[in-house]
């Protein structure tokens, strides 16, 4: 889903130059946990359940990052944030970091001062609508009503797309991916639209999913990913290699259940020992424990098993792996190396 480009662009910048500068790491440290911005409720990537237990995608990261950081992955501390608070919350030092499906674009990056590190997941904006509509292309959207999340640069795409096409739509605003819920299921809108991973989280939790279905347009490149402040190196280098470690993992076949005898018998294989920690010192260039990143996988495993565990083709949210396939299997998932 997508996001909120110059609101508050200024006084954003302002926030993140003055708290990055405190050193993040040593803060998070300092208080004992990791505040995470997520959403305020997306089955599959960041959702709260009945006793207040975040669970999904992008709650697994936040967890591997306490475990690298703090050496347990319970110690993090849930924000929910919407499409128009999440950069303040973020910018403002309230969190430290944002791990909520936001899309990787220039301005963000830029403007607002945030640095991404790195894509966890390759989406792309597209469209829900009730079989009974009798569409089968957006193309044949015209005239429609668009429930569609403020703040939030599914709003320019779809007016791009719609006006590119000759079409007219009528937009309903609302905030949070509950709201486009109800005003959808309640017949407020013809269409929702967000990327394409919500959408699929959104008509799993419906009581009867067969009657919607997503057109096969996907309008744009919905590249997602943790953020956190601009002028922290140090805290960017440990949220991205986070990250990379996960997604290292899985290509060298290293899963939450092998990682301890991985750790024994890595023998020859260097890459393994640097991942490690029983070789070399990455973990001291990033200030960490020697054994970082082998936390953060035991953490909740691999990014293969995050993704299938939360949303994959076994789950009710059945999304494929497609584009965040690893290289190796046509995917976009590459990590540098750990070296």
């Amino acid at each position: 889903m997508k996001k909120s480009t110059f609101i508050g662009t200024v006084a954003a910048a302002t926030l993140a130059a003055g708290f990055a500068a405190a050193g993040t790491l040593d803060e998070v440290k300092a208080k004992g946990f990791l505040q995470c911005g997520v959403s305020t409720g997306l089955a599959g990537f960041s959702n709260a359940d009945a006793n207040g237990e975040w669970n999904g995608f992008d709650v697994a990261f936040c967890r591997a990052v306490a475990a690298a950081v703090l050496g347990d992955s319970t110690a993090v501390k849930f924000t929910p944030t919407t499409g128009k608070t999440r950069f303040t919350a973020l910018a403002s030092g309230e969190i430290d970091i944002l791990a909520r499906n936001t899309t990787w674009t220039f301005s963000r990056d830029v403007d607002l001062k945030f640095s991404f590190v790195g894509v966890n997941y390759y989406d792309g904006q597209g469209f829900m609508v009730p079989k009974a509509l009798g569409v089968s292309s957006a193309k044949d959207l015209d005239t429609a009503t668009v429930c569609i999340q403020t703040g939030t640069t599914t709003e320019l795409n779809l007016a791009d797309f719609f006006r590119s096409n000759n079409i007219s739509y009528e937009p309903v605003p609302i905030e949070t991916n509950a709201e486009a819920q109800a005003q959808y299921l309640a017949g407020a809108c013809d269409v929702y639209t967000t990327d394409a991973s919500g959408l699929a989280a959104t008509r799993a939790t419906f009581e009867n999913p067969g009657d919607h279905i997503v057109l096969p347009e996907i309008i744009s490149k919905e590249p997602l990913g943790p953020l956190v402040r601009h002028g922290d190196d140090q805290w960017a280098d440990i949220a991205r290699w986070t990250l990379n470690a996960l997604i290292t993992a899985e290509e060298l076949g290293i899963t939450s259940a092998n990682i301890k005898d991985a750790a024994m018998s890595a023998g020859d294989n260097p890459e393994i020992n640097r991942l490690l920690g029983t070789e070399g010192n990455l973990g001291e260039m990033l200030g960490l424990s020697a054994d970082w990143a082998a936390n953060a996988v035991a953490a909740g495993g691999n990014y293969g098993e995050i993704f299938e565990r939360h949303i994959g083709e076994k789950t009710a949210i059945g999304i494929a792996r497609g584009l965040n396939a690893q290289w190796t299997n046509g995917g976009l998932l590459y990590s540098p190396p750990f070296r």
